[in-house]
């Protein structure tokens, strides 16, 4: 027998059915790719310290003090002096020194302290709830050796910081699809109430939300701390979460949880019956509406407050109004995504959903996308600040991608529209229906139960399959209904990617923030009377030819400056290498290039003082480093003076 071929239309049939789901599996793919990302730098840094990083000082401080760009929450043990041996000096008393717009934290030492190099080792928490630390070395008297390896863990990595990202990003996904299915149903399709598809995908949503919450507060203690999974059973540890910010913000979100139960109980109880005639008056019923809509409203807006209050809209410029559009900002997303995972269930599993709730979303889509868009430009100029920040910063980049992933799904939506439109016009002269009802004709027929239970289990079993298989016939009879479920699968797949840069873009420095420590592009703003640091890593190809060069200028302003240099192996050990030159130029004013050697002072420490820079602008900096008599390489950063 001779196997015929598929006919070229039934092939291109397949294949266009599979690319949506080929997509959803990318977006998935993408989603997890994204939220495995290790985090970013958060919104508050270092700004100095006393000593400053790799100073040697004549005599031992009394204390050691940070300051910090913005607010932070440090605990007893924030801050550690380890000497040589790696034995802690400090007296582990924490001194809050803050004073104004000051933030300063500091430790005492003790007293008597002998010769050599000291590492501060420091980790807080920032004010938009993300663990910031880091690690230098002083010395006193003169540099030593010492036993002490500066922490290469960032905070908020490893594994605990991946688990606490794919719980922020479970979160993010449970709240969108509860408040956003359930506003379908308020808003779209109400007789969905008692349709079951629709009542699982809410009830799950409230699950995974929930879950996600419990996950992120049991984290929260290692995720800002030790990185051990064992912390997370640290009673002492939870109960210091509890105590801030973010710990509230998790535990009223959990409270809001509660009520939105209650909320999910009578919208598919007592509102899912009266939907079905079950003895109540419209006018009850419109009441009941009405108050569902305003109390799934205030809880919504509740869920939606506990991020606005811990994240970043909470912390920068103008966060009075930040935290409200935050607010209108997340419910918009959701009521959008949420809506569309709703749309999608019901073209799927519900035989004959109204043409009118598809129009119904199509217009609340609209309004979404519009609120979306304006929240959106009002954050963006918030948080990136100028055009540089937005190419020149991760999070500017990460916003572009978040942009441009918006508008690919503002276009599949159009075709949407369009099949929505096909959808109305179709039904002229029809039943309002998107396909015919079931034929039940079939489903009465008796039924004639063997006495084997195997035989009957069995039975089951194929009148299940055919059950199944009459009801997809049945939802695919109507090419436009197909056709629109198509499309909206497409917007989930993007949804789902989109919600997964979301979630990076609230553990990323905020480009406003990254600019103004970093300035524009690679280069790192001076501000007055405050050293200019910069780090560059370098590869001169060569055995051991890796490692990391640290730049200090002092004060970091037009005239006469002390550059001090370390050369750093990946290991964090000092590198001394054979020979460093530097090189100063402006090339607005054509100045330069003007060389540097500088004077080698210590293993790995090269300084020189007198460095003049005549001019303010943007200097360029190259240090070119040398490992062998053949390999060296020149690295270059930008920097901002005057």
């Amino acid at each position: 027998m001779t196997a015929t071929a598929p006919a070229p239309s039934t092939a291109r049939t397949r294949t266009a059915a599979l690319l949506p789901r080929l997509a959803l599996v990318l977006a998935a793919l993408l989603a997890t790719l994204f939220t495995a990302a290790s985090p970013a730098a958060a919104h508050a840094a270092l700004t100095a310290s006393d000593p400053k990083e790799g100073a040697v000082v004549a005599t031992a401080p009394a204390q050691v003090t940070l300051s910090f760009s913005e607010q932070v929450a440090m605990g007893g043990d924030s801050i550690r002096v380890l000497d040589p041996r790696g034995k802690r000096v400090d007296t582990g008393e924490l001194r809050d020194m803050c004073s104004g717009s000051t933030i300063r934290y500091g430790t005492a030492l003790h007293s008597g302290l002998p010769n050599g190099t000291y590492t501060v080792a420091w980790q807080a928490v920032s004010a938009d709830s993300h663990p910031v630390s880091g690690a230098f070395t002083f010395s006193i008297g003169a540099p030593s050796a010492t036993s002490v390896t500066l922490p290469s863990r960032e905070a908020g990595g490893g594994p605990v910081g991946i688990a606490y990202d794919i719980a922020r990003y479970a979160a993010y996904g449970g709240f969108a699809v509860l408040v956003g299915a359930a506003a379908f149903v308020l808003l779209c399709w109400r007789r969905g109430a008692a349709e079951r598809p629709l009542q699982k995908l809410v009830v799950r949503a409230w699950v995974t939300l929930t879950s996600a919450t419990l996950a992120m507060l049991v984290l929260r203690n290692p995720y800002t701390g030790s990185g051990k999974f064992a912390d997370a059973l640290d009673l002492a540890g939870l109960r210091a979460v509890l105590e801030t910010k973010t710990g509230a913000s998790l535990v009223s979100r959990l409270l809001l949880l509660g009520a939105a139960a209650l909320f999910i109980a009578v919208l598919f109880g007592a509102y899912a019956r009266s939907q079905s005639g079950a003895g109540r008056s419209a006018k009850d019923t419109s009441d009941l509406a009405f108050g569902l809509g305003i109390g799934g409203t205030v809880v919504a807006a509740g869920i939606a407050a506990t991020w606005a209050l811990s994240e970043h809209a909470s912390t920068g410029i103008q966060p009075g109004i930040a935290m409200p559009v935050d607010i209108l900002h997340l419910l918009a997303v959701a009521t959008w995504l949420g809506g569309l995972t709703a749309l999608l269930v019901a073209l799927h599993k519900v035989p004959d959903i109204e043409r009118e709730a598809v129009q119904r979303f199509s217009r609340v889509a609209f309004l979404s996308v519009l609120v979306l868009a304006v929240t959106g430009v009002y954050q963006s100029w918030r948080q990136v600040g100028s055009w540089s920040a937005l190419i020149g910063t991760s999070y500017g980049q990460l916003l572009l991608i978040k942009v441009g992933l918006v508008a690919v799904l503002v276009a599949i939506a159009y075709l949407s529209r369009k099949w929505t439109t096909r959808l109305a016009a179709s039904s002229a002269g029809k039943p309002a229906k998107v396909v015919a009802q079931r034929d039940v004709s079939r489903e009465t027929e008796p039924v004639t139960v063997p006495a084997d239970p195997q035989r009957a289990a069995q039975l089951a079993r194929q009148r299940a399959a055919r059950e199944s298989a009459r009801e997809k016939q049945v939802r695919d009879s109507d090419s436009d209904r197909v056709g629109l479920r198509r499309s909206v699968l497409a917007e989930a797949g993007v949804a789902v990617v989109l919600l997964a840069v979301t979630t990076v873009l609230t553990s990323t420095e905020p480009g406003r923030t990254a600019e103004l420590e970093a300035g524009s592009g690679s280069a790192v703003t001076a501000v007055p009377d405050r050293a200019v640091k910069i780090s560059l890593p370098f590869d001169t190809g060569g055995p051991a030819g890796k490692g990391t060069v640290r730049l200090e200028l002092d004060p970091g302003r037009v005239g006469a400056n002390t550059v001090h240099l370390w050369a750093d192996t990946p290991d964090g050990q000092p590198f001394d290498l054979p020979e460093v030159k530097i090189a100063f130029t402006l090339p607005a004013k054509d100045i330069g290039p003007l060389p540097l050697v500088p004077e080698h002072s210590a293993p790995g420490h090269w300084t020189a003082s007198g460095v003049q820079l005549p001019l303010a602008g943007a200097w360029r900096i190259d240090v070119t480093v040398r490992t062998s008599d053949i390999d060296q390489t020149t690295v270059q950063k930008n920097v901002k003076i005057g």
